[in-house]
């Protein structure tokens, strides 16, 4: 695949948590080529590759397209972006970011900051509804183009570091998204033992709701969450974080099918494929923790890859992590079994 193709236009479309619209979109064409039939439905976007038949199993292969953000819940008279967070963001990266509102015209802007010549010693984090976005245009001005309930998004473009490192906004889950189109491409006109259905879904930032959904309309048999985990950076605990550049993380949990984590492990090994255990003693924090109580049941993993500087606009991955990822998901479907 085109990896600066698909990457670069997955994160350049807008998609904060509740408004994915326009990555859907994208999204929708980026899965058209390998699916039998793509569908629209409450915001998320699947398709589903071969018939479902009976002692057939179903995979279920997902990544969720929200990102983090804000919503402006109102404009001041003198012409200020009051916002609200939409997901979990730390509060004292916000001063200074360049941010776009996304309103009948998109709006640059950034969010106010005091220089700290003028904080007199005292600094101090602002809540999340005491930011402000100046645009340089006045409240009558703004109400032409915005209004309360719009989305703000980080103005980050895609970057390629060196060493096949690549940083941006909204890598996460963009980077897992691209890691399942990957996978398709790989085994892309061959049989396989299961039909698969791939679903891109919405709000999972703010409660994994289109997982809930999504996956109760296609009830599949197994479920393949695909998302990102923390990678060690400075000062954090080894124990805690994945190493960038030794592969997918399988999760490891009781909320997950440790049958399905010991076949992913065991394929992995088998096929060489580089991995890293992720162990959760509870909840995963991701689409699984829906998908595994989904009807009656289903047998979910979690696929993670590993990523710095979470949930900020300049998150960080190793291109090879995401290959790795991909001929994991790829390598399942072609030798997967009922559970």
């Amino acid at each position: 695949m085109e990896w600066k193709k698909v990457l670069t236009a997955l994160t350049a479309a807008d998609g904060i948590s509740g408004q994915e619209n326009s990555v859907a979109v994208i999204a929708k064409e980026f899965l058209m080529p390998y699916c039998d039939a793509v569908t629209m439905v409450h915001g998320n976007v699947w398709g589903t590759l071969g018939k479902r038949q009976s002692g057939k199993p179903h995979v279920l292969l997902d990544a969720h397209m929200d990102q983090v953000g804000f919503v402006v819940t109102a404009i001041t008279d003198d012409g200020f972006v009051r916002v609200g967070n939409v997901g979990g963001m730390d509060r004292s990266l916000m001063p200074a970011q360049r941010v776009r509102i996304l309103g009948r015209k998109t709006v640059p802007g950034v969010v106010c900051c005091v220089p700290p010549h003028l904080q007199g010693g005292e600094e101090r984090v602002l809540s999340f509804s005491e930011m402000a976005i100046d645009t340089g245009c006045s409240k009558a001005e703004l109400e032409k183009y915005i209004m309360p309930g719009d989305a703000v998004s980080f103005d980050m473009p895609l970057r390629f570091l060196e060493n096949g490192r690549v940083t941006g906004r909204c890598l996460d889950d963009r980077c897992g998204m691209s890691a399942i189109l990957y996978a398709l491409s790989l085994v892309q006109g061959e049989e396989l033992p299961c039909t698969c259905t791939v679903l891109f879904s919405t709000q999972e930032e703010t409660g994994e709701r289109g997982a809930t959904i999504g996956a109760y309309a296609i009830d599949p048999d197994i479920a393949i969450a695909v998302d990102v985990t923390f990678a060690q950076a400075q000062g954090e605990d080894p124990t805690k974080c994945g190493t960038m550049g030794n592969g997918p993380m399988i999760g490891i949990s009781p909320a997950l099918s440790r049958r399905l984590s010991e076949e992913l492990i065991q394929l992995a090994k088998a096929q060489q494929i580089p991995w890293q255990p992720e162990v959760m003693a509870g909840m995963t924090g991701t689409n699984a923790d829906r998908f595994s109580v989904t009807r009656g049941g289903v047998h979910t993993v979690t696929v993670s890859i590993p990523l710095r500087y979470m949930h900020t606009p300049s998150e960080l991955i190793q291109i090879s992590d995401l290959e790795k990822t991909g001929e994991l998901l790829a390598a399942y479907l072609r030798r997967c079994t009922v559970c």
